[in-house]
């Protein structure tokens, strides 16, 4: 399988940043990509109104990107937003291409850091995975990547792949802890782990002009083994990378955690 890691800079404008899809897309496929993984809120950076640009997802963007997607004869993943109950929105990846149509929407809303995703965005309340060349695929979205549970259970649906779209927030030890949870999270599950975040403004001499994290960079394929295969900087930046779905069951032969984990119950306090 070959994946192609879309580490985009997105802005405030949806049409803009459809065309960087494009364009990331388009060069993917050059390169044989089956795959191009773009990050979370790759429709519209954090920190603008996203109840403004929020759309359904037969709605205009999203059915852009699926002709993208189909006209190029790849899976694109891309981060969006779909309206929500209550006046929110909900934080979607979709999922489109050749074979596949799905989308998650983000569980585990990012409630820290003096910042409530909460207040804004609306939580999904499914895992989702989807099948791609007789591989199957779990989707995760940022803040999830501290909830092991998730990536266990997309692995116990049979995924041997699993991909976090981030827009990782700058700050004190964030960047060593993006790069010691998606490792842990590969080892967890014992899948491949593509983790794709936005790029760091700073490094391209760009200033935000919205009022919430945008990203760090550091995107990366990461083994079941949690051994980092490639990393990327904090620039904007494509590669695309071949990994093989079949080393999953070589290592779930020798460090089968799946099979060996076992449902705990927290006893009741007196």
């Amino acid at each position: 399988m070959r994946i192609a890691i879309a580490q985009i800079l997105s802005g405030s404008d949806p049409a803009e940043n459809l065309e960087t899809v494009r364009d990331y897309a388009t060069r993917a496929k050059e390169q044989g990509a089956d795959l191009v993984v773009f990050p979370e809120a790759t429709m519209c950076a954090f920190g603008h109104p996203l109840g403004s640009v929020a759309e359904p997802l037969d709605g205009p963007w999203a059915t852009e990107v699926r002709r993208i997607a189909h006209e190029l004869g790849l899976v694109v993943v891309a981060g969006m937003f779909t309206p929500g109950r209550g006046g929110r929105v909900r934080n979607t990846l979709l999922a489109c291409g050749p074979g596949v149509d799905t989308h998650y929407d983000k569980i585990h809303l990012f409630d820290a850091f003096g910042y409530a995703e909460s207040e804004t965005v609306d939580a999904g309340e499914s895992p989702v995975t989807f099948e791609l060349g007789g591989t199957a695929i779990g989707l995760a979205t940022c803040y999830d990547v501290r909830f092991p549970a998730l990536f266990a259970a997309n692995a116990t649906s049979g995924a041997r792949v699993n991909i976090v779209c981030a827009s990782w927030g700058a700050g004190e030890g964030k960047a060593e802890q993006w790069e010691l949870v998606t490792r842990a999270r590969a080892v967890d599950s014992t899948t491949f782990l593509v983790a794709v975040g936005q790029a760091n403004p700073a490094s391209v001499d760009k200033a935000t002009t919205g009022t919430a994290p945008t990203g760090i960079g550091r995107s990366a394929l990461i083994s079941p083994l949690g051994t980092v295969l490639h990393a990327l900087g904090e620039k904007p930046e494509l590669v695309v990378l071949d990994l093989d779905p079949a080393q999953v069951d070589e290592v779930r032969a020798k460090l089968p955690v799946l099979a060996n984990a076992r449902n705990l119950t927290v006893p009741a306090r007196p």
